[in-house]
């Protein structure tokens, strides 16, 4: 029989409450992904979307877009897009283009002028800071699908 001396024991029991709080991890595999952007386009929209989790100061949500969206600040919120199946462009940066508020801290509009286009590759990740203009750009019949991570700033 071996014995434990008490550090141990306490170093265990706080490692067994550590494993503990992190019981509550999110993962979502490529092929969940995949599988739940096939369920969105059956939706036959030009665009769809699915909240996934919401977290304190953050949340998640997963997108499928047959067409280009409209352009859009998010004046509070930043974006991270991983692009999961198809490619797409974006532009950020630049100005809206006949904007208006659509909700509370929200603006949209119907193009950017002047922003930097980007290329969106299947796996790319992409950082939008909270302020800055953004539009994704859908090439006709190039279905895009993205995982989406809504970071709410103070």
């Amino acid at each position: 029989m071996k014995i434990i001396g008490l550090g141990k024991i306490i170093g265990l029991g706080m490692t067994a409450a550590l494993l503990a709080m992190a019981a509550d991890v999110d993962i979502y595999t490529p092929q969940d992904l995949q599988a739940a952007g096939h369920k969105l386009a059956q939706k036959g929209a030009p665009f769809a979307s699915e909240p996934l989790q919401k977290y304190e100061g953050h949340y998640t949500m997963l997108a499928y877009r047959e067409a280009t969206g409209s352009a859009e600040v998010h004046e509070k919120e930043a974006d991270v897009f991983v692009a999961v199946e198809g490619s797409a462009s974006i532009l950020t940066g630049g100005k809206l283009v006949s904007p208006h508020t659509e909700k509370p801290g929200e603006l949209r509009g119907t193009s950017i002028e002047g922003g930097e286009r980007h290329a969106l590759p299947q796996g790319s990740i992409i950082h939008i800071p909270a302020g800055t203009p953004h539009q994704l750009l859908i090439e006709k019949g190039q279905p895009f699908t993205y995982f989406v991570v809504k970071v709410i700033e103070k």
